[in-house]
Order: structure tokens, then sequence, then C-alpha cells
């Protein structure tokens, strides 16, 4: 297939997680911005379950021809290390497109939770052990991995609570029923805002443009706490190389659009740089994020049943 005669039709973007969730509101941004470059509809569909590997298997599944692709987050580097059968191979079974945008994390608490900073925040934890309920959006979420890091840092296992969805968690977390919840600020932010909840930090290595008076979790003394949420666009193996290009340029000229980068800024997140939006870029990166996390799960024996 040519790249002149693609796309005839709309593309479907296939979204892991439910509407409304952190990488689905990226998505449709993503996906309104690409469609005017494609002169084709990009429709955006959620296939949710098992941390996002059903869209993932069905994408992988799907006809390679461009138009069925994927947008997912770091959970394409941990699923081989959190499924026993999982029936793809992220590093094998896709084409790459590029990445997309990043997301910082940020590490909340009830309104009413005593400790008042990170550092208080540490000894509070550490005094109370087990007591402590840390909630998480599910296996392989990135709130789960953000609170594995957490537990690491601080040498103490909470009560992990996993719920179905980002949301339930932050409900759960508004409504007092759980302690801590560290996720995305696409989904943070407005309860931030609104002083609903208790703010210790942002896992990133700098403060943020969204929250500029935020302190990182490293200035709270956990030092070398990192952690983002990235996204990248994938389609099926066999992709013809002039169709992946076609949405390479699609995926580009996106994340150029004033409206795009405006939504995205208004989440927290940031557009990654152009050698990024790249597959070179997104494949590179794969790479590092699996060798980085595999491990790390394995060591802790974190594993879906």
């Amino acid at each position: 297939m040519a790249a002149d005669v693609f796309p005839s039709k709309s593309v479907t973007l296939v979204v892991p997680f439910s509407a409304g969730g952190p990488t689905d509101v990226v998505s449709r941004a993503l996906a309104q911005a690409m469609s005017k470059d494609l002169g084709q509809s990009v429709i955006v569909e959620n296939r949710l379950g098992a941390g996002g590997t059903v869209a993932a298997a069905y994408v992988a599944r799907a006809q390679p021809d461009g138009y069925t692709i994927l947008i997912h987050h770091n959970g394409m580097a941990t699923a081989p290390a959190l499924y026993k059968k999982l029936s793809y191979n992220p590093l094998k079974d896709f084409e790459y497109i590029g990445q997309v945008a990043d997301v910082p994390m940020t590490l909340l608490g009830r309104k009413d939770l005593p400790a008042a900073t990170a550092s208080d925040l540490v000894k509070y934890v550490s005094q109370n052990k087990d007591k402590v309920s840390l909630a998480n959006a599910g296996l392989g979420a990135v709130s789960q991995l953000c609170g594995l890091l957490f537990e690491e840092a601080v040498h103490v296992k909470m009560n992990s609570i996993p719920y179905q969805g980002t949301g339930p968690a932050l409900t759960a977390l508004l409504g007092g029923q759980v302690d801590l919840l560290c996720d995305q600020t696409t989904s943070t932010l407005p309860h931030i805002n609104a002083n609903r909840v208790k703010l210790y930090g942002v896992t990133t290595p700098k403060r943020i443009k969204a929250l500029p008076n935020a302190p990182t979790l490293q200035e709270g003394g956990l030092k070398g706490f990192e952690m983002k949420v990235w996204h990248g666009v994938y389609a099926p193996k066999g992709t013809p190389p002039a169709v992946t290009a076609r949405l390479t340029k699609a995926l580009q000229q996106a994340l150029k659009d004033p409206m795009v980068a405006k939504r995205l800024d208004e989440l927290g997140a940031e557009i990654v740089p152009v050698d990024k939006q790249t597959p070179e870029g997104l494949k590179t990166w794969l790479k590092t994020e699996s060798d980085k996390w595999q491990p790390l799960l394995k060591t802790m024996k974190v594993e879906a049943d």
C-alpha cells in the first residue's frame, strides 16, 4: 500500500483504558489533531482489561494496514514481567510510530492525613507500617508502579488496595477510605487545585509548570525517586513502512497543533522532543524501560494471578 493512498477511510486508535481516564484524555486530543493531517477521522476505541494487555493483544492481531493502531503507556514495558501468558511480545509484535507526551505523577494523601510534608510522610509510614493503605488503579497501572517505587524508597510494605481504574481509586482517596495514591497529573490536578487532597510532591527531577509551588519528592528527602508516564503509538507488525511513515508524520503534525499543546499543558503533560516522535525514538525508549522495570518487578514478585 502506498503512502499516497493511505488513509482512504477512518483510522481506529485503540486505548487500553477507560473513557475519561488519563491515557484516554491524551488520546482524544491526539486523535482529533491527527484527523486534520490525515484527512480522515481517527476514532478512539476503548478496549479495557488486564492492565492494557487486552487492547495490545487486539492490535497485535489486527490487519497490518495502518487502520488499527494502539496508544499505550509504560504498561508496554512492564507487561512481560506481570503476565506469565502474554499473547504478544511488545518488542517484536509491533511497528513503532512514535512517542507522544510525558506526564508527571503526584503523591497524594487523604485530606486529613497527619503528615504535612514528604519527610513527615516517610516518618508516618515508618511508624504505622502495614496500617497505611496505598490505593492504585489495578495491576500494571502506573499508579501501582509508582506505589511500588514508594514502598521501595521508604523500605515499608504497605496495604496496597487495587481499584478498577484511576477514577475509583481517586474517589476512595477523596472519601478518606484510603491513605495514599500516586497518580498522573492528568487525573489529579483538579483535586490538587481544589485543595481536596494533600499533595506531598511530584515524581519528576524538577518542579513542573502545572504545579510550580509543589516540591519534588527528591526535595522531600526521597533521593532518586523519579517516575513519569510516557505514551507511545504502535501499529501491528508488518504494517508497510510507507503507512507507518504517514502515521508518524500525522503524529508529529498533531503534536505541533496549538490546541493539543494547550490541552496537554492544562493536564500537566509535556510533549516529547521531535527526535522521540519517531519509530526509532519509541523503539529505543521501550527497550530502555523494559530493561529497567522487568527485573525490578520480578525481584518484587509482582505478577497477575
